[in-house]
């Protein structure tokens, strides 16, 4: 049983500084941060939870299985991470690429501290609670001097994995593979990094988030490893019996004059080539939820509607169903996995390909951070627009991708990955 309390808050970009920084005296940390879009169906407008009471690190071994045990034992919070390459426990597929960046395949914990909030109040739960513990943190919160920390000195030189020339060759060759009809849709991704640098995570969250202000923000740190993610898709989200899938795929950038940024976003709408990359990617996870779905409940409540965030203009699906109580969180999440937006379709032959293009491991990066409740419940995002970073190998990298269909275009998806870095890269250049 956890011990609760609630408090009025406001939470405004001042407390969330405070509370934060207070937070980093722990070795994990989970901060998921709505921003206050109340369109996308979020149960809170933001949760922490930090210091872990137990724990689950794992390779991707049946690392599903070991989830599964792991939750339905614990019945209480969970928080951690998925990453791509959970595939290989899905599937019988490997990864092979370089990876600079050295993160478990699968991560969660069990926080001894949870802070879930309304956009008014925060109520605090604690796991085993000594004393006045929860009151004496509530006032260290409130009291918490704001620490400006300086720049880092060191300039962050941003390098690529994958030159454009290379990028091109790559993308002709998927384009071959779907001209055969070897697949229809594909999301190819390269990696930008620097090695032997230092940043200061939770101050490049922060710039991060407030030149993005995305509705699915992630800082997560656990132990070395960090990611800090201006996310703004949904991945799965459960709530009872019903599920919701959001995917993402259409992309516009956004103009500072308001008559031509308006005309962007309808022209995104009407965009043939974004609404079919969009409706492959719904057909895909239809097919998904319909493994685990009861008969005749998977719906598409939304086709192709254009979302507006600060940095671009986005084209987003929402599809729900109910699933049967007897079915646990974690089976839900494997029979849908990796999400259909950062695969392709049919989704195994686009992995296989995918894999054998891509110069980089995607680790953590197209995996997911979410939580679990003590009801069974969860919600997770995508990671995508992320800095992931381990601070023992010094080792700073993001990633950045779009969809690959017949009537790509190379150089304009070169262009398109290049917007969706921006922010990003604005962050690293001032750390």
């Amino acid at each position: 049983m956890r011990a609760t309390k609630t408090y009025s808050v406001t939470l405004d970009s001042l407390f969330k500084t405070r509370i934060l920084q207070w937070a980093q005296q722990f070795e994990e940390v989970v901060w998921l941060d709505s921003n206050n879009h109340t369109d996308n169906n979020s149960s809170y407008s933001a949760i922490l939870a930090v210091d872990a009471f137990t724990a689950i690190k794992t390779d991707s071994v049946q690392a599903f299985k070991k989830l599964d045990e792991y939750q339905s034992l614990t019945k209480d919070w969970l928080f951690g991470y998925l990453s791509y390459d959970l595939k290989n426990d899905v599937e019988r597929l490997s990864s092979k690429n370089v990876d600079g960046l050295g993160f478990p395949d699968l991560y969660f914990f069990q926080p001894k501290k949870v802070f879930l909030f309304t956009s008014e109040t925060v109520t605090i739960a604690y796991l085993n609670m000594v004393d006045d513990e929860l009151e004496s943190d509530w006032q260290d919160i409130v009291n918490t001097t704001i620490v400006e920390t300086p720049h880092i000195s060191e300039a962050i030189k941003i390098r690529l994995r994958t030159s454009k020339d290379s990028y091109a060759d790559k993308v002709a060759e998927m384009l071959r593979h779907i001209y055969r009809g070897d697949i229809y849709e594909a999301n190819f991704c390269q990696e930008f990094f620097a090695e032997n640098v230092r940043i200061d995570p939770l101050r490049s969250f922060l710039h991060l988030n407030e030149i993005s202000t995305p509705p699915f923000a992630t800082f997560l740190k656990l132990n070395e490893h960090f990611a800090l993610s201006s996310s703004p898709e949904r991945y799965l989200k459960k709530t009872g019996t019903k599920i919701v899938s959001q995917p993402i795929k259409g992309t516009a950038k956004r103009l500072e004059d308001p008559k031509a940024d308006a005309q962007m976003m309808l022209d995104l709408h009407n965009d043939s080539k974004e609404r079919s990359e969009n409706i492959m990617i719904t057909d895909l996870v239809r097919n998904d939820l319909s493994r685990i779905a009861e008969k005749g409940t998977v719906h598409v409540d939304e086709l192709c509607k254009v979302y507006t965030f600060k940095q671009v203009h986005q084209m987003i699906s929402t599809i729900t169903c109910e699933v049967a109580e007897a079915i646990s969180p974690v089976t839900i999440l494997r029979n849908t996995y990796p999400m259909g937006s950062m695969t392709g379709a049919p989704k195994v032959a686009a992995m296989k390909i995918i894999e054998k293009l891509e110069d980089a491991k995607r680790g953590l990066y197209s995996g997911t951070v979410g939580y679990f409740t003590p009801d069974g419940d969860f919600d997770f995002n995508v990671i995508i627009r992320s800095i992931l970073y381990n601070a023992t190998e010094k080792y700073v990298s993001y990633s950045v991708g779009g969809a690959i269909t017949a009537n790509s275009i190379i150089e304009k998806e070169y262009e398109e990955c290049l917007l969706k870095a921006k922010a990003m890269r604005e962050v690293l250049e001032r750390v």
